[in-house]
């Protein structure tokens, strides 16, 4: 079986015995029955994992012994900035989490004309606590020992507005492919609208703002499919899935 990774929002010294988070016990005992003796690894996000025993487990607590931490992850060699148009729940969480276990360095939600999704006040507030929560488990599973940023959400206006490195708009009618540009350097943004894509004065602003539209093919893609085919790609090309 695979060695569990759990998030812990704490300093993690060696040698220390700490008890785990309710969220992570209740995962560990009723799902993957871990047992005294069993091992795991912990993750502050500081870039290092560590190794860790259980010395005691129930169903309400669990106590592990933390050993000297593994080698540093590598600094990314392409920091990807996605900036994203709110979509539906699904969708959102789907492009959040996959992004994420295909490199990326952090995403801003986007409020764009089109977007179907309304959020403000508390409703803003839970869905960026759910939104982290995914991103923190997406680097769980896929072995990302530093977290991926997730910004506050804002107006597609605002977002423009600052200073983005290579800024790239995700959009089917540009004539250029990813795959033509020349290396965008150590980062590069990807903007991408919601359900239905940007409105046209949208996509004009992001032109007037110094964006670069790019396509990813013959087909149109949707919301969550178009940023994850184009983080592939550009990982593939100039980040870490090249091999």
């Amino acid at each position: 079986m695979r060695t569990p990774r759990i998030f812990v929002d704490a300093e993690l010294p060696p040698g220390r015995v700490i008890s785990l988070p309710a969220p992570a016990v209740q995962h560990l005992v009723q799902v993957l029955r871990l047992r005294v003796g069993d091992h795991l690894k912990l993750f502050n996000g500081d870039g290092r994992d560590y190794p860790a025993e259980v010395l005691g487990a129930n169903r309400h607590h669990v106590e592990a012994r933390l050993a000297e931490p593994g080698l540093p992850e590598p600094p990314l060699p392409l920091l990807v900035h996605l900036g994203i148009g709110i979509s539906k729940g699904e969708r959102m969480d789907f492009a959040v989490q996959k992004a994420v276990e295909l490199g990326v360095a952090e995403i801003t939600p986007l409020f764009a004309g089109r977007a179907v999704v309304r959020l403000e006040g508390d409703r803003l507030a839970k869905r960026l606590d759910h939104w982290q929560g995914v991103m923190t488990a997406a680097c769980e599973q896929s072995g990302r020992r530093r977290l991926a940023r997730l910004n506050p959400a804002q107006p597609l206006a605002t977002w423009l507005d600052l200073d983005h490195p290579r800024p790239l708009l995700l959009d089917p009618r540009a004539e250029r492919s990813l795959a033509s540009l020349p290396p965008p350097g150590p980062a590069l943004t990807l903007l991408i609208g919601p359900e239905g894509g940007l409105a046209p004065a949208e996509r004009e602003q992001a032109y007037a703002s110094g964006f670069t539209g790019v396509r990813l093919g013959p087909r149109i893609l949707r919301t969550e499919t178009a940023p994850l085919a184009a983080l592939a790609i550009a990982q593939a090309l100039w980040g870490d899935l090249g091999g």
